[in-house]
């Protein structure tokens, strides 16, 4: 009996040396397990910034559209064969400056028809002034009778009046023959010929034959919200009021101008008000029609708290930020933000100047966590951190 346990107890002690050599053997196998969620012993990895106090501009901006100083569409005022067009297409052109010309000679024929009739009354009117004369001097010595100066008084002043009708009839023929040569209104660029020489064309014609536009200076008509009407007025109240005017893509400044006027009416369906800013546009860098976002100046805070954007968060109770303490562990407190602007948001409460908070890397965070600065390549995010 005492042989046989002593082989058992030898064979229980072999299995026992076997099942502890295969589990070491497996265990080496597996692959390390990951870190706890709070990171490795040294800490999360983050970017760090410092909340410090600087001067701030308040910007809003809203999309608005290019317009011209203003536009002209270039019509005919008389009726006629369209002789030439004097205008090259998108060229720059001056007030006065000749652009087409209609065929004038039944104007010149008109005007020299009136001409001749002025000139045949003046005639008249003479020869009716010396027979009044004749016959007031008979009159004077009885040879004549009082009816009939009368009767040449009468004639002379019809003829002046004919006179002063012939002179009507003048101007108008005469402006109805400087039509037919048609002129810039005033300086600007044309756009594409609309009508060819050779054609007929009317006064009365809704099709006109380009379009003259100024743009230099330029417009842009935009919207912002209704709410912040107040804060556009206060800021006009200051003095003049910056706009810049920037692409579709909000990146670069194409023109800086300054704020025109409001528009007297808030739409009330999108809850909108209008405006309008100027831009002396030297560069033509405004072109009519095309689409920009306009940015407007209304207001600068002064020694403002501010942090990178990236650094407020938003959770369940609100915003907030993750403060790193001294023995740098985070917690996360609530903070009351104000307008922001490019990558910062002003601090309206809830932090203090000098105090570091968490840019990046929030989402490995809990509180209490310790954290460690990251190797991060330099930004808006990492600006300040320690």
């Amino acid at each position: 009996m005492s042989i046989r346990l002593r082989r058992i107890g030898a064979i229980a002690a072999g299995l026992v040396v076997v099942v502890g050599g295969a589990a070491l053997y497996f265990r080496s196998l597996q692959p390390p397990s990951s870190p706890a969620r709070g990171g490795g012993p040294d800490g999360v990895p983050v970017s760090i910034a410092v909340a410090g106090r600087q001067d701030v501009p308040i910007y809003l901006t809203g999309i608005g559209s290019v317009q011209a100083y203003f536009t002209v569409d270039i019509h005919a005022k008389v009726d006629g064969e369209l002789q030439e067009m004097l205008f090259t297409e998108g060229q720059h052109v001056h007030k006065g400056d000749v652009l087409a010309k209609i065929d004038p000679r039944l104007y010149r024929a008109a005007l020299d028809q009136t001409q001749a009739r002025r000139a045949q009354d003046a005639a008249t009117l003479n020869g009716a002034e010396k027979d009044l004369a004749r016959a007031k001097g008979l009159a004077l010595k009885s040879f004549d009778t009082q009816q009939n100066v009368d009767q040449q008084q009468a004639k002379v002043d019809q003829l002046k009046a004919a006179i002063l009708a012939d002179e009507a009839a003048i101007e108008a023929a005469q402006a109805q023959f400087d039509y037919t040569t048609i002129v810039a209104p005033s300086d600007g660029r044309v756009g594409i010929r609309l009508v060819d020489p050779g054609n007929m064309i009317r006064a009365s014609d809704s099709k006109s034959l380009a379009t003259l536009v100024l743009t230099q200076p330029a417009t842009v008509v935009f919207s912002l919200p209704a709410t912040a009407l107040g804060e556009v007025r206060a800021a006009l109240k200051r003095g003049p009021v910056e706009v810049t005017a920037l692409d579709q893509n909000n990146r670069a400044a194409l023109a800086t101008g300054n704020l025109l006027l409001i528009d007297n009416v808030i739409d009330q369906a999108a809850a909108a008000i209008r405006l309008k800013a100027l831009f002396p546009n030297e560069d033509d860098a405004l072109w009519p029609g095309d689409f920009v976002n306009a940015r407007i100046l209304v207001d600068t805070r002064r020694g403002a708290l501010v942090v990178p954007s990236s650094a407020i968060q938003s959770g369940p109770q609100g915003l907030f930020a993750w403060v790193v303490g001294n023995d740098n562990t985070v917690e996360p407190r609530a903070i009351e933000v104000g307008p922001a602007t490019d990558s910062l948001t002003i601090i309206a409460g809830g932090l203090a100047e000098g105090e570091r908070i968490v840019t990046a890397g929030h989402y490995k965070l809990r509180a209490k966590a310790r954290v460690v600065m990251a190797s991060l390549p330099p930004g808006p995010a990492s600006r300040g951190a320690k």
